[in-house]
């Protein structure tokens, strides 16, 4: 229905509904990443002598050693088989590190395939952050327990759920926030202009962090978008917008921490684009040789997240060669015992695969679970009529 307007009956006067909630500049991010290590800590602080707490860089140091060796290992277990796939973040362990150390107890980490590191620096059994990537298991860990969302394969997906989570915990009353990890790529998805969407409109506790790493998968970042930054998209859904160096841990790690804090406390979502860099391919089965030069990943590695906090633990005289050494003593008995335990075959349940499926499982997965539990029993009945007489299976006894 068209509504004509009487001549000087209507003065136009927007209801506030219609107005911006906030203005935009306060939203903007900085031009150039904010970054903590290699800067003099007396120019950002405006003279005053303050810097990093040294118990956080010892523990931020030991864990990118960590991740590291933790890439290493699963980059070589997929060579070996044990994998059928592993998505690297060799490059990107500062901002996966910082994302789990600035978390709390009581919150929710939303990771995507790629942050396996995320989840193990957050406490998990590697074992059990790797079952998805080895294909034997739906998930492989305790989300409920861990507080930890499964690893998202599908781009994007985790961030509606994360802001979903959030928006019930605000609802409750709970001082829980959410912190869901996407790469580059996936901000070209329509899950992420929904996620920022209802998050800013319903004002959750939950923080974004985009780990610009260059590509989507082949595509560079000039391929997916104008804006001047990740980060400026946040001005678009009335939400703050960080830009991070997503190599310097300390950096992300203090970003996060007060996103983090801005959300419990009611001040509504953040969004923080980390710029780091994949080092190795996409995954296993992809040739980054392909789409980007030599030089380019070589340039990078001068910025290596690893060396750059190494020498800035170095600089403040808290890294010594004992350290160095404990640190990565620690890292290599994780990587011997996930190589121990990985090359353990596992020995899946085929009936396994309609648990944990739906709480209530529909009539179509009860028929197709009986199916193949009639099909199984069936196997066993011809593989035990086809053994000779008093020589058992494997495992029973004879009696």
């Amino acid at each position: 229905m068209t509504v004509l307007e009487q001549p000087g009956t209507y003065a136009p006067a927007p209801p506030p509904s219609w107005r911006p909630r906030t203005e935009a500049a306060p939203l903007l991010p900085e031009a150039e990443p904010y970054r903590v290590l290699g800067t003099r800590t007396a120019e950002r602080e405006g003279g005053e002598q303050t810097g990093p707490d040294a118990g956080l860089l010892r523990r931020l140091y030991a864990a990118v050693v960590q991740g590291r060796r933790f890439n290493e290992q699963a980059t070589a277990l997929t060579r070996q088989g044990r994998l059928a796939v592993y998505p690297s973040s060799r490059g990107q362990e500062a901002c996966q590190v910082a994302a789990a150390l600035a978390l709390r107890a009581e919150d929710w980490l939303f990771p995507s395939y790629r942050d396996t590191l995320a989840a193990v620096a957050r406490g998990l059994d590697p074992v059990e952050v790797l079952s998805l990537l080895r294909g034997d298991w739906h998930h492989g860990y305790d989300s409920p327990g861990t507080r930890v969302a499964p690893l998202c394969t599908p781009l994007a997906t985790q961030l509606p759920h994360a802001v979903g989570l959030a928006h019930a915990a605000r609802l409750k009353g709970d001082q829980v926030a959410a912190l869901a990890l996407v790469g580059d790529g996936g901000t070209s998805e329509g899950d992420f202009h929904e996620a920022l969407n209802f998050a800013a409109v319903w004002q959750a506790p939950a923080v974004f962090l985009v780990q610009n790493n260059g590509f989507a998968i082949s595509v560079p970042l000039a391929k997916q978008t104008a804006a001047p930054s990740l980060a400026h998209k946040a001005v678009g859904y009335g939400v703050p917008g960080r830009l991070v160096d997503g190599n310097d841990a300390v950096a992300v790690h203090e970003v996060l921490t007060e996103a983090l804090d801005r959300a419990r406390s009611g001040g509504g979502p953040t969004l923080v684009e980390a710029v780091t860099y994949r080092l190795e391919a996409h995954t296993n089965a992809d040739d980054a040789t392909r789409y980007r030069a030599d030089g380019e990943v070589e340039a990078w590695r001068a910025h290596d997240p690893v060396t750059l906090l190494e020498r800035e633990l170095r600089d403040r005289g808290l890294l010594d060669e004992e350290t160095v050494r404990e640190a990565e003593e620690a890292a290599e008995r994780q990587a011997a015992e996930l190589r121990e335990r990985m090359h353990q075959d596992p020995q899946p349940d085929p009936m396994e695969l309609f648990a944990h499926v739906y709480a209530e499982p529909t009539p179509q997965l009860r028929e197709q679970a009986a199916q193949l539990r009639a099909e199984l029993a069936a196997e066993h009945e011809a593989a035990a009529a086809a053994r000779p007489a008093g020589n058992p299976a494997a495992g029973e006894e004879t009696r």
